[in-house]
């Protein structure tokens, strides 16, 4: 199920994104970033709809999907 980012306050939407690039450890190519230019450009791919926020209430568990590759599985 997907989680309108707009639901959420900044400090947690900015939680959930922090969360997110330290448990994937992201690659964003050849170019090294600090952990808070990480956190802005997952923000910047939720606020523009390039990724969504996913709940699975399988797992309860809440990631972040590339919005062309969600399909709505739990």
């Amino acid at each position: 199920m997907i989680i309108p980012i707009s639901e959420l306050s900044a400090d947690t939407l900015e939680n959930i994104a922090k969360e997110f690039v330290l448990r994937e450890g992201t690659d964003y190519g050849e170019m090294e970033f600090d952990l808070s230019t990480k956190v802005e450009q997952v923000l910047a791919q939720l606020r523009s709809g390039k990724a969504v926020l996913v709940y699975s209430e399988l797992h309860e568990t809440v990631d972040i999907q590339q919005a062309d590759r969600y399909q709505g599985e739990e």
